[in-house]
């Protein structure tokens, strides 16, 4: 995939911005600020789930499709203070305590980002036979505060987020990899799919284009907005587990390989009519497409919208990634691209009288 120049610099400054889920507003201020050209309109609600909208050619009375991708990233959150200035910290969403010791992190504090690092005692002064992954509570934060008035006077406090600081590099060619690519890059390839639908003849479905909040703790944004917005059809992207690296049981997981495609979901929440359309536009414009079931549940914004007011009929669209919830996130190029494509085209797909209906 070849980003153009102004797409590439939206891509880093955007998966680069801290957003934390329930402090998003900063990363959804750089998402508005660039759809906000191909737009009609742009709007957020009251917790700061972002969308853009571009009316479709059959008016008010013809379908909307609504695109969805979740902003916010996982983290810690300030728990407690010692008097000797160490910041003892919670998780904000699925944050993995595995990979959390000496590691770079900054604060979000009231007087700007402090810095700091996850402190890890010496090999050599840990008893390390039977060693286990720390508790929670045992991790904590350094910010060289010698004490609990000096955590205080760098405008850190108990309720403040602290994110990992690792950056998203293209460090592997054809692969971006670092933290918070879940699901920042679901949010550039909508902007995407928006700019380039925007780009064409005007589709006849209205587009929405949703960048929600707080899906790392439970998908309450996405909710919001299928009420506010009810559309006709809604496609989810979010990202998946590639299960090609070492130590992964595919009878467990199943079988994503990173490069060869976005996956699509079914089962459950996913819509078999909209996934068919899915299935189709995709053979049509030669997209490679992986196959997930689902049981129970999707784990991602679907789950929250598909049966919202009388039912949305929905269908999720997932990019596949490797070492989810890490600092060394990673994805392919091309794969980002396939779902921009496919997307674009189901939008482009919906015409005035489509109904995504199962009749019995």
């Amino acid at each position: 995939m070849t980003i153009k120049d102004d797409a590439r610099q939206f891509l880093f400054d955007l998966l680069n911005t801290p957003s934390p889920s329930g402090f998003e507003a900063e990363g959804q201020k750089k998402w508005v600020s660039y759809v906000r050209a191909s737009a009609d309109e742009v709007d957020c609600d009251a917790y700061g789930s972002a969308w853009a909208t571009l009316r479709g050619s059959s008016g008010d009375a013809g379908p909307s499709v609504m695109i969805e991708a979740h902003a916010d990233e996982i983290g810690y959150m300030v728990r407690f203070v010692t008097e000797e200035g160490f910041l003892h910290v919670t998780r904000i969403g699925g944050a993995d305590r595995a990979v959390a010791r000496g590691k770079r992190v900054d604060v979000l504090g009231s007087k700007g980002t402090v810095s700091g690092v996850i402190g890890i005692t010496a090999t050599h002064l840990r008893d390390s036979k039977d060693e286990k992954v720390p508790e929670l509570h045992e991790l904590y934060v350094d910010i060289g505060a010698s004490s609990r008035d000096e955590v205080a006077e760098l405008g850190v406090r108990v309720g403040h987020p602290v994110i990992l600081a690792d950056s998203v590099e293209e460090r592997m060619p054809g692969k971006l990899t670092g933290r918070a690519l879940d699901n920042r890059i679901g949010g550039f390839i909508i902007a995407e799919v928006f700019k380039r639908v925007a780009a064409g003849d005007r589709p006849a479905a209205t587009l929405h284009a949703v960048n929600s909040v707080q899906e790392e703790i439970g998908g309450h944004g996405a909710r919001m907005m299928a009420f506010r917005l009810h559309p006709s059809v809604c496609v989810v992207l979010d990202v998946t587990h590639a299960t090609d690296s070492p130590g992964i049981d595919k009878t467990k997981f199943g079988e994503v390989k990173l490069g060869d495609g976005p996956t699509i979901s079914h089962g459950h929440a996913n819509h078999v009519k909209v996934v068919e359309r899915l299935e189709q536009v995709a053979a049509a414009r030669e997209i490679p497409l992986q196959h997930e079931s689902v049981s129970l549940y999707t784990g991602t914004d679907t789950d929250g919208i598909f049966n919202v007011k009388t039912g949305v009929p929905s269908a999720l669209v997932s990019l596949p990634m490797r070492y989810m919830h890490s600092p060394v996130e990673t994805v392919d190029l091309r794969d980002i691209e396939r779902c921009i494509d496919l997307l674009a085209a189901f939008v482009e797909s919906v015409k005035k009288d489509d109904a995504f209906r199962i009749e019995v």
